[in-house]
């Protein structure tokens, strides 16, 4: 998944419990745009699939169908890395643009992991984000504005190719080729990026990355708090990760990253049991408002 790099001191927060994970939207939430039993379906049909490390034939039939869902979907190729592929939406708009992103392989081990929360959750939070964001666009008398352009990409090769990240003595480079790649070949097409990593657990908590940049966190804890999700967004900073957002941050550009570091991602038990509709459509309620917010009011500077 990514690499932890600093503990700035925080205080790790665990899963809370008392989740309600009967379907529907969270309890709690002002707004219904976001799809979360859609989302949850595509978590299930990602795991089904089972373990999908980068380039895998597996990986490759779950792109094809991906690509469907996506606005305007389309691959893009990861130059030096044979069959490896990001999955790229776009909805038009001025550039530089709002990126929304999540990784959608998985490790190469442990054997048989499948990777519901470090992988699929993300994944399918993007792919309704965007048919929720796309869908709100439409009813808009000028759909495009003025507004920036959003793209939603599912990064490929996250992991790295020979095991796990901890055992990488460098992950930045033995890792993240999707989202370098990404950041190589459009250097002046993002003005923002939100990336999506544990997002799907119980009791989820997601404080502010070490890294993440400050104003734009403070513009996603504002959506999460017009949508009534303010509880998954608590007002402190956690660790500093390495993580698909950290290539758009070496670049410059305003960068968060919503992960829940005190889930354990590289274990077996990362699993469908693990994982919370609540937690899903909290999220997933709070990156849409983000991303119209951006859209309508600008986003911030690097």
């Amino acid at each position: 998944m990514c690499a932890f790099v600093l503990c700035v001191g925080a205080v790790a927060v665990t899963g809370c419990g008392g989740d309600d994970d009967s379907g529907g939207a969270a309890g709690g939430l002002k707004v219904d745009r976001f799809d979360s039993d859609a989302a949850w379906r595509l978590v299930e049909r990602q795991v089904e699939v089972g373990q999908r490390p980068a380039g895998s034939p597996q990986l490759r039939g779950l792109a094809e169908e991906l690509r469907r869902m996506l606005p305007n979907g389309r691959f893009e190729s990861l130059p030096g890395e044979p069959g490896l592929r990001n999955v790229v939406g776009t909805l038009p708009g001025t550039r530089p643009g709002i990126v929304v992103g999540a990784h959608y392989d998985t490790l190469v081990k442990p054997k048989g992991f499948v990777g519901a929360n470090n992988g699929a959750a993300g994944t399918a939070v993007v792919v309704e984000a965007a048919r929720a964001v796309q869908a709100a666009e439409r009813k808009l008398a000028d759909p495009e504005g003025g507004a920036p352009e959003v793209r939603f990409v599912l990064f490929d090769g996250e992991e790295p190719a020979a095991g796990l990240p901890e055992e990488s003595a460098d992950f930045y480079h033995s890792g993240l080729r999707g989202s370098r790649a990404y950041v190589a070949a459009h250097p002046d097409r993002t003005a923002a990026m939100v990336l999506l990593d544990y997002v799907g657990n119980k009791g989820l908590k997601l404080p502010r990355e070490g890294s993440s940049h400050l104003e734009l966190w403070a513009r996603l804890r504002a959506a999460a708090h017009r949508v009534g999700a303010q509880h998954v967004f608590p007002p402190y900073s956690s660790d500093t990760i390495t993580d698909d957002h950290t290539p758009f941050l070496r670049a410059g550009v305003p960068a968060v990253d919503l992960i829940d570091w005190s889930y354990p991602g590289h274990d077996l038990s990362d699993g469908l049991d693990k994982l919370s509709r609540r937690s899903i459509d909290a999220v997933g309620e709070s990156v849409v408002d983000l991303v119209g917010g951006l859209r309508e009011r600008g986003v911030p500077e690097g």
